[in-house]
């Protein structure tokens, strides 16, 4: 991974930029795809090539653009190959802290050294062995942001997809704020999410036009009390983190395992719970559905490997 300065020309179309090599293959649309919630999520914009998100840092909001380039390195017949990278521009407030961040959420911490090894390799299901070959460049996300992934998995508690999401965006676009302005390339509609103290000022109303139910606008409302605390968890380890998010009632292991996949990109943060997962990783490596403990044993390698939310 090698972090160098953006052209002069894209430099000064920015408030904050950098280029960021990954250091071998890569694809920003699989690492990027587990923080979107869905097509429509009204805080991120996908243009060609580039993605568009708006959010928050401690130092305000921020528009951040980044634009990936596969590049051509390793390609037969290809001279002087160009290796891939990403262009990385921000605007707002955030847009020194947003790009200072900006490797970590194209997944620059994420390391699958141990789970391409030949001899552990050689131990995963043939179908495991296969996604990999096909996904050389997924990288595991680390947004660093709490809030804005708890609130979505909370919403995503106990109903289904669509329901969720379509809570999200009208309650974004109700209480979100316009992103910051890119020039005339800013996507049009782009909304930074809701900061904690927006949050708990949605009326309980609000959450009944959402679709929202009283207990998940109660856990939402009770975990953002403590946004401060909150936030602060994004600087301890995964499993420290996950095991603190438990203790805000209604936040159990589901929910917690798919916040920190995505705020610290842990490999090793199953989501043990969820209505699907289990019986159809199990009918896909097996043969057959199985339930958490038996989802569990596909893949039984240990921690650290990366076995996990990787395969």
């Amino acid at each position: 991974m090698t972090i160098a300065e953006a052209p002069p020309r894209l430099a000064a179309a920015a408030d904050a930029s950098l280029r960021w090599y990954p250091g071998g293959p890569y694809s920003m649309a699989r690492t990027l795809g587990p923080l979107l919630r869905g097509n429509s999520d009204p805080s991120f914009s996908v243009q060609g090539g580039a993605v568009w998100n708006a959010f928050t840092t401690p130092e305000g909001p921020v528009t951040l653009r980044l634009t990936s380039v596969e590049g051509t390195a390793g390609r037969p017949g290809a001279a002087n190959g160009v290796d891939p990278f990403v262009d990385v521009q921000a605007w707002g407030p955030g847009a020194a802290a947003a790009v200072k961040a900006a490797p970590r959420l194209l997944g620059a911490d994420d390391d699958w050294q141990g789970f391409d090894e030949a001899g552990f390799a050689a131990t995963l299901p043939r179908m495991v062995r296969e996604a990999r070959r096909r996904s050389l460049g997924l990288r595991l996300p680390a947004s660093g942001r709490m809030v804005d992934q708890l609130v979505p998995i909370i919403l995503e508690q106990k109903v289904t997809v669509i329901e969720a999401r379509r809570a999200y965006r009208y309650l974004v676009h109700r209480y979100g704020t316009p992103a910051p302005a890119a020039g005339s390339s800013t996507p049009a509609g782009l909304v930074v999410g809701p900061t904690a103290s927006q949050w708990l000022q949605v009326p309980s109303w609000e959450w009944h036009r959402a679709g929202v139910g009283p207990q998940r606008s109660a856990t939402v409302m009770r975990a953002l009390r403590s946004a401060v605390a909150l936030e602060r968890l994004a600087a301890l380890p995964a499993a420290e983190a996950g095991a603190k998010l438990q203790t805000i009632p209604g936040i159990g292991i589901w929910s917690a395992a798919e916040v920190v996949q995505r705020t610290h990109g842990c490999p090793d943060s199953i989501a043990v719970g969820d209505y699907h997962l289990a019986a159809y990783v199990g009918a896909a490596l097996t043969g057959r559905r199985t339930d958490d403990a038996g989802c569990s044993g596909c893949w039984n390698h240990g921690p650290g490997t990366g076995s996990g939310w990787s395969a």
